[in-house]
């Protein structure tokens, strides 16, 4: 099965084709650069989750027709911020990828966009896969969080975890990644790295070496997992 992993910036693409070992081959697409390592094609897509939407999308609908085939799973892979107590270094698969941002502010506090009445703020993916990944990598499934600003506060955090009880880490694609997803029909996963606790910035005390070399050992360790996986078998 093919593969398609979208990180944000080229560093978090490079740690994770570094698993696969070898000179991936680099094709090009409008505005990235695609790398590609057996079943596996690696794209830095952007920061924030438009970027990462038309990214994966455009990704996606290139594969459709052409050889060697479309993609049978797209993973939202990078770094991103742990809500306390979660290790730096530590990592996490995504049960939910929520939206934490997507709606509106009202005198009663935030509402989803599902409150309002219109589109979604989340996806699941396959729970097994979740359940598997976990195992293979030590990874904390859990909700992660795609927010368009990074979190810089302790009110801020406090709020977000309020929205979202048990809610593990926020990242600012997996949710873009999952939309484009879930409109070619293809399962989504978010494996996140932590390399920051979120809260209060303190840029001195993030870990982004740690936490990249840690998305190089996940991505070792889960590689034959996502590789074999059939979601018609689950």
């Amino acid at each position: 099965m093919r593969v398609l992993v979208v990180t944000a910036v080229p560093v978090e693409r490079d740690a994770v084709t570094r698993a696969f070992g070898g000179t991936p081959q680099i094709l090009g697409l409008p505005g990235a650069e695609l790398h590609r390592s057996g079943a596996f094609d690696v794209l830095a897509g952007g920061a924030g989750p438009a970027a990462a939407a038309a990214a994966a999308a455009f990704a996606l609908a290139s594969a459709t027709g052409s050889a060697p085939g479309p993609y049978g799973l797209v993973v939202s892979a990078g770094i991103g911020g742990g809500f306390a107590p979660a290790p730096l270094g530590s990592l996490v698969v995504a049960s939910d990828i929520v939206a934490a941002d997507l709606g509106a502010e009202t005198p009663d506090g935030f509402l989803p966009v599902t409150a309002l009445g219109f589109g979604r703020d989340r996806f699941a993916p396959p729970p097994t896969l979740v359940r598997e990944v976990a195992a293979a990598t030590g990874a904390a499934p859990g909700p992660v969080l795609t927010v368009s600003t990074v979190t810089g506060t302790a009110a801020r955090t406090a709020a977000l975890l309020t929205a979202y009880p048990g809610a593990l880490a926020e990242a600012m694609e997996g949710f873009g990644v999952a939309e484009a997803a879930e409109r070619a029909g293809v399962p989504v996963l978010e494996l996140r790295a932590v390399s920051n606790t979120v809260g209060p910035r303190d840029r001195a005390a993030w870990r982004i070496g740690d936490a990249l070399a840690a998305l190089t050992e996940a991505f070792g360790k889960t590689g034959p997992v996502l590789e074999g996986w059939n979601r018609h078998d689950h």
